[in-house]
């Protein structure tokens, strides 16, 4: 008797998975399918790299709203690179300012600045709001969030 109502529920579940197939279509759902793990940030394609690529570890993040990142994403359509957007497509460095994360609304073209602005800046940020915390003496364990790298080795382990 009891084997009759666990093939029922099986066969129950199998139902409610094809008809949420059915209603929100296959295709939908393999479209919303994000990237797990960790991803391998290169250079574009015709640039020669000065250090080595970044491993981002995409799954670290997943408690930050995409449009962070991907700040031009509407929600809808498939994600495009940033070098392939029309966004952080510059593949030449601009001409040097003073202050390296100095960025310029021109120079944020340059894909690799638009990294370090984004990543770096993003990551100072959660530091210092932790040093913050720290200094209040109002602080749990909980409240610390990890703050990421901020230093080219952290990044490019293997610098050539």
């Amino acid at each position: 008797m009891r084997r009759k109502g666990f093939v029922m529920l099986v066969l129950a579940l199998v139902v409610m998975l094809a008809v949420v197939l059915k209603v929100y279509g296959a295709e939908k759902i393999a479209e919303m399918c994000v990237p797990m793990g960790i991803i391998t940030l290169n250079s574009p394609e015709g640039v020669e790299a000065k250090k080595s690529p970044v491993d981002f570890p995409h799954t670290r993040h997943f408690a930050t709203d995409c449009k962070v990142c991907h700040h031009t994403w509407q929600g809808e359509e498939k994600i495009k690179s940033c070098t392939a957007s029309n966004c952080h497509d510059q593949i030449k460095a601009p001409q040097k300012s003073r202050s390296y994360l100095s960025y310029s609304d021109v120079s944020i073209t340059y894909f690799k600045y638009a990294y370090h602005k984004s990543c770096i800046g993003c990551h100072k940020e959660i530091k210092m709001k932790n040093q913050a915390l720290e200094k209040s003496y109002q602080v749990d364990e909980e409240q610390i969030s990890p703050a990421g790298p901020s230093g080219c080795i952290e990044c490019h382990p293997n610098q050539e």
